[in-house]
């Protein structure tokens, strides 16, 4: 029987954090871990808790996410951090609203929960983005975080084409130039387990924002679009 949800993990040695991650997916979603070159034994560790795992050879964080949408099936496909940091159980009121059909694609704002929890120049980095985002696409949104919802189909028409850490901004951008109503709302979010590979650092954390204002400085994209409905952001 197929999966209602598909839930996108891009996993680069996160063995610690996996056993939290899978617990909380929803029962009757797929977790699919697109392990993107772990060395700690991350593969065999999401296989033992019963997630489909998928591999990607080529390093970024846009190339796993992008294998993980193409390999899923389910008719909507959620994206959520592996590094323990957001809970997938906080998916399903973003996955009720695009299945209702009161939003299109549905992100969560990240809320702090203790110290630690993100960094002061990942901060800044974000904000800084999501100021360039509304002057390019007018939409109001307040965070660019991971955990997002949207149906599978109309994520494949958005062609994607980032692989690195712009791949979260494009799909908004596109989603945006295709007038699709995105929402935001707001999720705890907590100390991830282990280091972070882009924003544990100013250099990781700036080299992301270089990625995506590459993808702030693409022109709209000139094809046929899947949506052409009003976009908004609550």
């Amino acid at each position: 029987m197929s999966a209602d949800v598909d839930v996108v993990l891009p996993c680069l040695d996160e063995a610690d954090a996996l056993p939290w991650v899978l617990e909380r997916v929803p029962a009757g979603w797929r977790a699919l871990v697109v392990d993107n070159g772990s060395t700690d034994g991350s593969a065999q560790i999401a296989r033992e808790l019963g997630a489909t795992v998928v591999h990607e050879s080529r390093r970024g964080f846009g190339a796993a996410c992008h294998a993980g949408l193409t390999a899923a099936t389910a008719e909507i496909v959620c994206f959520c951090d592996c590094d323990a940091s957001l809970d997938p159980g906080l998916l399903v009121p973003f996955v009720a609203e695009v299945r209702a059909g009161a939003a299109d694609l549905v992100l969560g704002r990240r809320r702090p929960q203790g110290r630690g929890a993100w960094p002061a120049h990942a901060r800044a980095g974000n904000l800084a983005l999501s100021r360039m985002l509304r002057r390019r696409t007018g939409l109001r949104l307040h965070d660019l975080g991971p955990l997002r919802a949207a149906r599978r189909t109309e994520l494949l028409g958005l062609d994607l084409t980032d692989r690195r850490s712009g791949y979260p901004l494009q799909m908004v951008v596109r989603a945006a130039d295709a007038g699709w109503r995105v929402t935001e709302h707001d999720v705890p979010y907590l100390p991830r387990t282990g280091a972070s590979k882009v924003t544990g650092t100013w250099r990781g954390t700036w080299q992301a924002v270089r990625d995506m204002s590459r993808v702030l400085a693409e022109p709209p994209a000139a094809r046929p679009l899947t949506t052409t409905r009003e976009g908004t952001a609550s």
